[in-house]
């Protein structure tokens, strides 16, 4: 979910609780409101287009480069927003990935408007409760990238945001797994989340880059992830920019280890 809403809007395309909107070249997702649940650039649709879903996937400076091939892994996401992550791991990096979201209504605006393609043996999309799928046991340890963004209409507060959830989702990932959360809005609340991913994880397996323009933070924590030294971790970046385009020597200078307010 981001903060920022397009400069001009066409008139809404309403579908089922979704609304579409488009501007200089960009198609938005929206739920009724003004708020952005995602986009995607309509003539490059597997590009990022925002600053905070390019930013969730800064879990991949985590992961040495060779694991970063097709198949090595397992992709989730919680939130389908308009499919960007998921048209990234699934056709980009070419993981397996499963997303889980609740609302159909996303999941037909995505297959119509947002190039989501439909189900094949490396793409399942699942609708259901975030909440009560990451409490599955066949779930348990299979998960490499987890990503995290759970808003409504209202784009307030996640959806769910709770420490049994957080400690639910670090069940979710293999040794070594990493889980990215999108955290938007007021400093308080920012902490309040941060605190409970850290009691989940960790503190020493949480890290938080530097919000965006819009307000978006992205937290990124792990299950048992060993830090490089900075050198690995240049050399990882160089590797993620030239071979998928993202600025990943931009996260470097963004990234901090978590740090409990008030400790910093």
């Amino acid at each position: 979910m981001a903060a920022d809403r397009p400069p001009r809007r066409s008139a809404p395309t309403e579908l089922a609780g979704a609304t579409i909107s488009e501007f200089d070249g960009v198609r938005y997702l929206h739920l009724g409101t003004e708020w952005v649940q995602g986009a995607m650039r309509i003539r490059k649709p597997r590009q990022l287009e925002l600053a905070y879903i390019q930013r969730m996937m800064a879990w991949l400076l985590w992961r040495p480069t060779e694991a970063l091939e097709p198949d090595a892994g397992r992709a989730v996401q919680l939130g389908l927003g308009a499919g960007a992550i998921t048209r990234f791991t699934h056709q980009v990096m070419r993981w397996p990935t499963t997303v889980v979201e609740i609302n159909d209504s996303v999941i037909m605006a995505n297959r119509l408007w947002f190039q989501l393609p439909a189900d094949d043996a490396r793409l399942s999309v699942v609708q259901a409760d975030a909440g009560h799928w990451v409490q599955q046991a066949e779930q348990l340890q299979t998960v490499d990238a987890l990503c995290v963004d759970l808003y409504d209409h209202d784009a307030a507060a996640p959806v769910l945001d709770d420490e049994a959830f957080y400690a639910a989702c670090r069940g979710l990932l293999a040794d070594g797994g990493l889980m990215t959360v999108n955290l938007f809005g007021r400093d308080a609340s920012f902490a309040v989340s941060s605190a409970r991913i850290a009691a989940a994880f960790g503190a020493d397996q949480v890290w938080q880059l530097a919000p965006t323009k819009e307000g978006n933070t992205v937290v990124v924590a792990g299950r048992g992830v060993q830090v490089p030294d900075r050198d690995t971790l240049t050399a990882r970046a160089a590797a993620i920019e030239a071979r998928f385009g993202l600025p990943a020597r931009k996260w470097l200078r963004l990234v901090r280890p978590w740090v409990a307010v008030g400790q910093g």
